[in-house]
């Protein structure tokens, strides 16, 4: 974290932040990126000079050059690792970079021309790397920062090398985070702790006098993926292929609780000064009213020798650390969360935030003052995220599923960043298994697919020699789960069907070839696949140790007295649920072969699918119970392996249907946490049970109740309070509820589906490729009346109660009897 320099008329500028003092002034806010490479790379990646390559370390890096004018444009290239923030003369113009590997490192271009004036400029870069206490979700070389003109006249001035100067930041100390503080699996990154005394303020400003910083040190050359090979240069710059985050300041909405201190009418709401007195211990509990991803900003004067402690958290905790009640309730609960500390030094106006944004709804400040008063001008914070906009609308006149949707979009904002992300709060991943829903989503409310695009993209990347994806990446640590580099095939496909992008499918089938090769060779003769030395996750279902379907591996972590297996597991592997994931997997990759690659390949793909739908017939299908089995045993059910079932078309038409009643009727099959829901819910959808799905939103409903803002990882007990795979409904809502869904890939044709349940009436909007695609339904007495409005050059159907109409492009209106028509 750290302050800024100055009165309250001084430039006030946030590390990563915008300014805060009489008015705010804008960060970019979503601009999309400008994607051009410069012809060579010219500059040269630079480095503080005497310090570590691989420890942890803040940076702040100045070059400082004259212009006759002011340009119009002055486009640079810039990147940095672990993280940096560009400054030109006091203004943040851009941070980064957008989150990838060493051989797809990216870098931003921007234009300086704004911030540019005649006479003298600086440039300022702030460069971190937090090293062995870095989030999973950040890998790194070295720590760096290169700049390059777009042009030669550019360059000349700017380019990154040896006129550039560079201190490391004192002020700066890491606070680890982990296991020990969070009490369960953490891997978000590290606090900040900053002594202001240490900080060079007016670091970033032309004004400030660099003549005692030493020059940097060159550590190499800058080069392009692509580019002739460098050697020791292990940073492959690409070009950003996402937009910037979007930023917009957001306050905080109540102080629940507080000691110590008199808080003024109206804080943290709106801006008022707080004042603690000297030699005094203040403890406030804030509370944002709703989960957010934001950099926190506390503006404060004096207080030389304070300590001060900002503390985050998604929810309180009842007295005995592991029950959380309800999420609006303070009284008597505990907090517990992750912390950043500021050690002010009495100067005025100073404005602090922490190098990365956190999540928060709860954020407790504690003040401990030593012989100086201090004031706490304001505090807010600065929302971050993808900038994804909202342009699906539903209207059902129920303010119970409006609240679900907007919660849904809440969730699945929070978990999308420069890669969507499992939580915001934990971990903030991209997992395979959370980003195939996450994307449905991102199409569906908002129709933006650059953020799924590059989660694919970076899952093919993530394939090493054993040929399956990570089960998450960009990550540090390398995990597999085989169940999610399947549903990455099913991730591909997703994107095409639903945008049509023919060269970007092509692109990516090498990854599924591998991945299904992978399978093949760990396959039985007589078809199913055998144990893999992997993760068997599926879903967090209690019963099964680290969600793991029987017939499979359980990690030793989840094991108990050395068991890594369940007692009924088949020594060479036997698992309906596995097995149906690559029957999935199967069908996928055909009809991808078949549209956009090789037709010998999608022959080959149909055989193999065929031949394992009659093995999973013969292993898992028991007549007696007349459901599919876990395993051969016999021994387990589950919903999951029947719903699976379904989506395989291992079973089909009224079998299908019969057998999903017959799984959801039956209590004693294993049943889906949240994430799986989703599954099932498509199997309803699949076999025209769809008019069921508002009688399934009971978990939904019960965390509604206890007051999330945001859906959990699972109920309770739950971990995670915001987890984007429990946002499905914001899927449902409109292909299920609605009906809506492509009839073709790239949504060249349209079918609607309506399943409105007990609705008299639903409608709704969803972005559509060619424009909007809107529908009203209404029904009353048996009648369904719809009117449709299809973009241009789309056809479509309109499929209910057995009767099917022919949908011509723009508006149509269609009347349609369910009731049984009396013979003439």
């Amino acid at each position: 974290m750290r302050s800024s320099p100055g009165s309250s008329r001084s430039c006030l500028w946030l590390l990563l932040g915008v300014l805060l003092v009489h008015t705010a002034q804008a960060a970019p806010s979503g601009s999309p990126p400008t994607s051009a490479q410069p012809a060579r790379w010219t500059a040269q990646w630079i480095a503080a000079e005497g310090h570590p390559a691989r420890a942890y370390g803040v940076y702040l890096f100045r070059r400082t050059f004259e212009l006759a004018s002011k340009p119009r444009t002055f486009r640079v290239h810039v990147s940095g690792d672990n993280r940096y923030a560009l400054f030109v003369n006091g203004v943040r113009v851009v941070r980064g970079p957008a989150r990838g590997d060493i051989e797809n490192w990216r870098y931003e271009t921007v234009d300086l021309g704004p911030q540019l004036r005649p006479g003298k400029n600086v440039l300022a870069a702030v460069v971190w790397n937090y090293a062995e206490h870095g989030p999973f979700a950040q890998i790194s070389h070295r720590t760096g920062f290169v700049l390059q003109g777009d042009t030669e006249k550019e360059s000349t001035l700017v380019d990154s090398g040896p006129s550039w100067k560079a201190v490391r930041d004192e002020g700066f100390e890491v606070l680890p985070m982990g296991y020990a503080r969070m009490k369960t699996f953490y891997v978000a990154g590290p606090g900040d702790r900053l002594r202001a005394e240490r900080h060079p303020w007016g670091w970033e400003l032309p004004g400030f006098d660099d003549a005692a910083w030493p020059a940097v040190a060159v550590v190499a050359p800058a080069a392009a993926k692509g580019g002739s090979y460098v050697t020791d240069n292990e940073w492959l710059l690409v070009p950003r292929n996402i937009p910037l985050m979007e930023e917009r300041p957001e306050r905080l909405k109540a102080v629940r609780r507080s000691t110590g201190v008199q808080v003024p009418q109206g804080f943290p709401a709106q801006p008022a000064a707080l004042r603690i007195p000297a030699r005094t211990r203040a403890e406030l509990l804030l509370d944002q009213g709703h989960l957010t991803t934001a950099y926190l900003e506390l503006l404060v004067s004096g207080g030389r020798g304070a300590r001060v402690e900002v503390a985050y958290a998604e929810n309180l905790w009842g007295p005995d650390g592991k029950q959380k009640g309800h999420r609006d309730e303070v009284d008597g609960k505990l907090f517990r969360g992750n912390m950043d500390e500021l050690w002010p030094d009495g100067g005025a106006r100073r404005l602090f935030s922490p190098l990365w944004w956190r999540t928060y709804r709860y954020v407790q400040l504690i003040i401990e003052t030593a012989d100086e008063p201090l004031t706490l001008e304001d505090l807010r914070g600065i929302y971050t995220g993808y900038p994804f906009e909202r342009r699906a609308r539903f209207d059902a006149r129920s303010a119970e599923l409006e609240k679900i949707l907007d919660v849904g979009w809440r969730t699945a904002r929070l978990c999308a960043h420069e890669t969507y992300m499992d939580c915001p709060y934990y971990e903030q991943l991209q997992y395979v298994g959370d980003t195939r829903v996450q994307a449905l989503i991102s199409l569906y409310m908002s129709g933006d697919d650059r953020l799924m695009r590059n989660a694919i993209v970076q899952f093919n990347q993530s394939r090493v020699s054993d040929e399956l994806t990570t089960s998450r990446y960009p990550v540090s640590s390398r995990q597999y789960i085989p169940a999610f580099s399947l549903l990455w095939i099913g991730m591909v496909h997703d994107h095409w069907w639903y945008r049509g992008d023919a060269a970007f499918a092509r692109e990516q089938l090498s990854g599924v070839r591998a991945v299904l090769s992978y399978f093949q060779r760990h396959s039985r003769p007589e078809g199913g696949l055998t144990r893999l030395p992997y993760w068997g996750f599926v879903d967090w279902v209690e019963g099964w140790p680290g969600g793991v379907p029987p017939g499979w591996n359980v990690p030793p972590f989840w094991s108990k007295a050395g068991e890594t297996v369940f007692p009924e597991s088949d020594p060479q592997g036997s698992s309906s649920v596995m097995d149906l994931h690559l029957l999935l997997a199967y069908d996928w990759a055909a009809e991808l072969e078949r549209a956009v690659g090789e037709p010998a390949r999608a022959e080959q793909a149909e055989k193999a699918a065929a031949a394992l739908r009659a093995t999973l017939r013969r292993l898992y299908w028991s007549d007696a119970r007349k459901l599919f089995a876990d395993t051969a045993h016999h021994k387990s059910f589950s919903v999951h392996a029947n719903a699976l079932a379904v989506l395989a078309e291992a079973v089909t038409g009224d079998e299908a249907r019969t057998l999903m009643e017959r799984a959801l009727a039956d209590t004693t099959l294993t049943r889906p946490t949240i994430y799986f829901r989703f599954y099932v819910h498509d199997a309803l959808r699949k076999v025209g049970l769809g008019d069921t799905y508002l009688d399934q939103l009971g978990p939904w409903r019960r965390m509604l109740a206890l007051g999330l803002t945001t859906w959990a990882e699972t109920e309770d007990p739950s971990r995670s309070e915001c987890h984007a795979w429990g946002a499905s409904p914001n899927i449902e809502l409109y292909r299920t509820v609605l009906g809506i869904d492509a009839a073709a890939h790239g949504w060249q044709r349209v079918s609607l589906r309506p399943a409105l349940g007990s609705l008299p009436q639903a409608s709704g909007t969803i972005p559509h490729p060619r424009g909007e695609l809107s529908v009203a339904y209404t029904v009353k007495n048996g009648r369904l009346e719809a009117r449709v409005q299809l973009p241009a050059g789309v056809e479509g159907e309109l499929h209910w109660a057995g009767q099917t109409r022919a949908l011509p492009p723009g508006r149509s209106a269609v009347s349609l009897d369910s009731r049984p028509q009396t013979p003439r």
